[in-house]
């Protein structure tokens, strides 16, 4: 049974909801995928650097970063940055989540570079790493008989690359449009059912969604570079985040949204990208919806894009929030887990 040894560079919200994931699917992966693996480094902002190619206790990793403790004690290597771990981990697999560059993808480009350089796949989450790096890193796996993955990108735990790369290989996409933001989506859905924009924001802070500042959702960031992600490999034109027309919802009001409401109407931050010639427009803006649209249902954690091709009618794929479940980590680190076996399945 082949044995694979797994880096995390980052070891934030997914990183150990991965870690955790990873475990509990540890017989399922064994007895159905013939996979076994140990967790070899770890590397973290805040709680120090972890190696062992034997093999460390996650458990302990786990509960040493619950209660705010370095994780160096589990090491038997004395290391001091993130591309020291991946060069004595000997790991097989990286899993990287670093904090998102929107300007540059760093340090996760990086990162990836060097996992691919010394024979080991590279599975990420962070999106300024696709935007910045796609074909660069793509290329590099592809000389090195690795694989560069990075589902859980976008649209969290629903698979949207994949679905393009294995049941749509030679669809030209013409344009999306969607809502590839689910944290706006909830402040919207909750500023619906009464609250204000700033109780609404404060509502996704408690539950870990938005960070301290949220200006990355509420401003468009994360769904501008989304946007330019799928605009980058799925329709071949790289493009940044600041090439993304952008306007976030800090200007909508409760007036606006129960105005809309009574019109049978709500309020959505739409994402989109269409070809034009050789170049791509991309916006991200709220729009008014109507129950004509795909969108108009999406409420909470629910996210959807629906795209058109040169060879099929519109395709639409869509996520919906589960009645009761808190958005979070999991959907996003189950995308890694299913890159993790894709890749190694592929070889």
């Amino acid at each position: 049974m082949p044995h694979y040894r797994l880096a995390f560079l980052g070891f934030g919200n997914v990183g150990r909801a991965l870690a955790r994931l990873l475990e509990r699917k540890r017989v399922t992966l064994k007895v159905h995928h013939d996979i076994s693996f140990s967790v070899t480094g770890i590397a973290t902002a805040r709680h120090g650097f972890a190696v062992d190619p034997g093999g460390l206790d996650v458990t302990k990793a786990l509960g040493l970063w619950e209660i705010g403790k370095s994780l160096a004690p589990l090491s038997i290597f004395e290391v001091k940055d993130s591309l020291a771990v991946l060069h004595h981990s000997g790991a097989d697999v990286l899993f990287e989540t670093s904090p998102v560059n929107y300007e540059t993808g760093q340090p996760a480009f990086d990162h990836l570079r060097t996992a691919l350089q010394i024979g080991m796949h590279g599975i990420t989450a962070n999106k300024g790493a696709v935007v910045h790096g796609y074909r660069e890193l793509t290329a590099l796996a592809k000389t090195k008989g690795k694989h560069f993955l990075f589902e859980a990108t976008v649209l969290g735990g629903t698979p949207l690359f994949s679905v393009f790369r294995e049941c749509l290989p030679v669809a030209t996409l013409q344009s999306f449009r969607g809502i590839i933001n689910s944290t706006t989506n909830v402040i919207l859905t909750r500023m619906e059912e009464g609250g204000s924009f700033e109780e609404a924001v404060k509502y996704c802070q408690s539950i870990g969604i938005a960070e301290t500042d949220p200006s990355h959702d509420v401003d468009g960031w994360d769904a501008a570079i989304k946007v330019a992600a799928i605009a980058t490999v799925l329709m071949d034109v790289p493009i940044t985040a600041a090439e993304v027309e952008r306007l976030g919802i800090r200007d909508i009001t409760r007036e606006m949204v129960e105005r809309a409401a009574n019109q049978g109407q709500r309020w959505k931050l739409i994402a989109s990208a269409e070809r034009q010639g050789d170049r791509v427009r991309a916006r991200v803006a709220p729009e008014l919806v109507d129950s004509s649209s795909p969108f108009y249902g999406l409420r909470g954690g629910s996210a959807g894009l629906e795209f058109r091709t040169d060879v099929l009618g519109d395709v639409g794929i869509m996520e919906t929030d589960r009645e009761g479940m808190a958005p979070g980590p999991e959907p996003t680190a189950y995308a890694m887990l299913a890159d993790f076996v894709s890749a190694v399945r592929k070889g």
